[in-house]
């Protein structure tokens, strides 16, 4: 798959996440104290720490076997889970055996959803099970089920030229994959829109481009303006089969039984945060770091288990070879990107507090897998990304590294950013990604050793120069939103 070079904007509501593909709006520079251009010497400044860097990462397999052991000991990091918690304690027991000086949480405040017992069958023309996946916020279903006709359409145009058909049917959404911005709608809005024709429950087709027979979850979003009705993935497969029954006016019959609930209490969760103290400049930040939960379903290998390894493998390999960077490193887990981003805002909120905000001189996360990295992509002002472009080339020797405008995979420094900080995601190969995101294919095997250690290095190196290079980097005023 090829991600087309625009922003990622994340639209959050209600607990749910809807990203969206658009074009960059303009940015207004916000000078910081010494915001200066870097010029040709980053290389002659950096690049022999850049070598030693990418050396030392790629000369082990350790972030790999970190990385197989959060995702195999705790694979269903649902926010309010006590797994998620039992993981959040062991990066804590880890961090401290690895000698990070500096290790604290900060609770946070996260919606509890529970899945619970669920399934769907076919029952008319045959029976057959169909797989499937509750998606995250869905209410339940009565006690005994819904078992009801289904009409299958394509778009939501399709859907309201046949509105008069759905009253008391199960909507099924066979929107074909062309990406993920355009596709995740129907997961995100699908119940919503087919409850306003009245649909009794909607089916989404797996919002992959490669299902192999396997639904993907993912949350979705009630406006409170027409009745809740349960929503759940099933396979493109078993989609494209309905709609060719409904092709041919002998729509398929389904039943469906979901036992989900959103717990009316909150949950306690906790962001973890590490750091490397600067030695000129400690008051100065650049964060790095992932999201430590996950769905509750695969591994969460991939998403996003692999992007806390990445980033807390940089910050101990930085701290294993004596380097000591002008401005503190801070690695951040934050809790709660699947359905709800309140780590994030609980974040940003904080540093608002303490007066912290204005002192990020950057803040990177890793939130699309670690396959090959190729680069970075960059939000923040002209003379920032003027800045920070030499640096991609430290990391020659490994392969050509970009860094191009647009960012993706920066869900929890979206609010971040929104303030004015810079941010920057990792660039990787992604054809294979949404083949596993938020699915039960969702596993460690389909990574690298190889790659995982590159991306570590590639993180590595872009932290240590950017919290070491002399000059601060210039923010940028973005206009007001809602976010």
């Amino acid at each position: 798959m090829t991600i087309l070079n625009y922003s990622f904007v994340y639209i959050f509501l209600l607990g749910t996440l809807t990203p969206l593909f658009i074009t960059p709006q303009p940015l207004v520079s916000k000078d910081l104290p010494n915001s200066d251009i870097v010029d040709d010497t980053i290389m002659e400044q950096y690049g022999e720490i850049a070598r030693q860097i990418i050396g030392e990462a790629t000369a082990t397999h350790r972030g790999y076997k970190r990385l197989a052991h959060l995702s195999d000991y705790y694979p269903h990091r649902l926010s309010g889970s006590e797994m998620l918690e039992d993981a959040i304690d062991w990066t804590l027991e880890e961090l401290a055996r690895d000698g990070i000086p500096v290790i604290r949480t900060q609770d946070v405040e996260v919606p509890h959803w529970v899945r619970g017992s669920e399934f769907a069958s076919l029952v008319y023309p045959y029976v057959k099970d169909l797989p499937m996946l509750g998606l995250g916020g869905s209410v339940r279903t009565p006690t005994d089920g819904i078992t009801a006709q289904t009409i299958v359409v394509q778009s939501f145009d399709e859907l309201e030229e046949r509105s008069n058909e759905v009253p008391g049917k199960i909507v099924v959404y066979n929107q074909r994959f062309e990406h993920y911005g355009q596709s995740v709608q129907y997961r995100v809005w699908g119940a919503d829109r087919a409850s306003e024709y009245g649909a009794v429950a909607v089916l989404i087709r797996a919002v992959s481009p490669n299902s192999m027979g396997h639904p993907h979850t993912g949350g979705i979003r009630y406006s409170g303006d027409v009745p809740k009705i349960a929503a759940a993935s099933i396979s493109a497969e078993d989609a494209m089969l309905l709609h060719r029954f409904d092709q041919r006016n002998d729509p398929a019959t389904v039943t469906l039984y979901m036992e989900a609930e959103m717990k009316e209490e909150t949950a306690v969760s906790r962001n973890v945060i590490a750091e490397i103290p600067g030695s000129e400049k400690p008051e100065e930040i650049v964060v790095i770091g992932g999201h430590i939960d996950s769905w509750d379903i695969g591994h969460g290998a991939l998403d996003d288990a692999s992007g806390v390894i990445v980033t807390w493998e940089a910050l101990r390999l930085i701290h294993e070879m004596g380097l000591q960077p002008k401005r503190t490193i801070r690695l951040v887990f934050w809790t709660n990107e699947e359905n709800g981003v309140m780590g994030g805002r609980a974040y940003r909120d904080k540093v608002i507090e303490k007066g912290e905000l204005e002192r990020h001189q950057l803040a990177i996360e890793v939130d699309f897998g670690v396959f090959k990295p190729l680069g970075f992509g960059f939000l923040g002002s002209d003379e920032a990304f003027q800045m920070l472009k030499p640096i991609a080339d430290l990391m020659s020797s490994l392969r050509s590294m970009h860094l191009r405008e647009g960012a993706y995979g920066t869900v929890d420094i979206g609010p971040l950013q929104r303030e004015g900080v810079p941010i920057m995601g990792l660039d990787v190969e992604t054809e294979k990604y949404f083949w596993y995101h938020h699915s039960a294919k969702d596993t460690i095997d389909k990574l690298d050793p190889d790659e995982v250690a590159e991306c570590i290095a590639v993180i590595a190196v872009m932290a240590y120069v950017v919290a070491d290079m002399p000059g601060r980097l210039a923010w940028s005023v973005l206009p007001p939103t809602s976010f």
